[in-house]
């Protein structure tokens, strides 16, 4: 059974050839190469995630604008959608030489794992409080629900491309 590929940067997306290898789900170097990178993500949405959530909950004028619970949880994932990408680009800038491929790297590999975080986090938000609201006990389960989520995605990605973002 073959072993899989060398891991390369994301930066080296252009010469990115892909060797056929058996996959396996059992790559302790893989499972926690892609756990790092599913920490940057999970980081990067919390951010904007929390923060929105947060703004409306504690600052009374936004409240009183009177927007549904969909509508501040929608906000959310897109601010922690924005936020991650704009981190991702931000730890990127150096080993891509420049913000245009930054940014287009970190759009292209991650989008996927961050909007399974996003709707994942906030689905639990609103199982749990009925609506978008940040208590103390709540956070630690968002987190490792939106950890949990993506994670086999990026390891599925990082051992079938050998690729990695971080």
């Amino acid at each position: 059974m073959a072993d899989v590929a060398e891991v390369k940067s994301c930066c080296d997306v252009d010469d990115v050839e892909v060797v056929p290898i058996d996959f396996t789900w059992t790559d302790g170097s893989v499972w926690s190469k892609s756990a790092y990178n599913t920490m940057w993500c999970l980081i990067g949405c919390s951010i904007g995630d929390f923060g929105t959530i947060a703004a409306f909950q504690f600052i009374p004028y936004l409240d009183a604008l009177g927007w549904t619970a969909m509508s501040i949880m929608m906000l959310a994932m897109f601010n922690g959608i924005m936020t991650s990408i704009a981190l991702e680009t931000f730890i990127l800038i150096k080993q891509m030489g420049g913000i245009r491929e930054a940014f287009r790297v970190a759009i292209g590999m991650s989008l996927i794992s961050m909007i399974a975080m996003e709707s994942s986090m906030n689905a639990t938000d609103l199982l749990i409080m009925g609506e978008p609201s940040l208590t103390w006990w709540v956070i630690p389960i968002m987190l490792f629900v939106g950890f949990i989520t993506p994670w086999p995605y990026n390891y599925w990605r990082l051992k079938k491309y050998g690729l990695a973002c971080h």
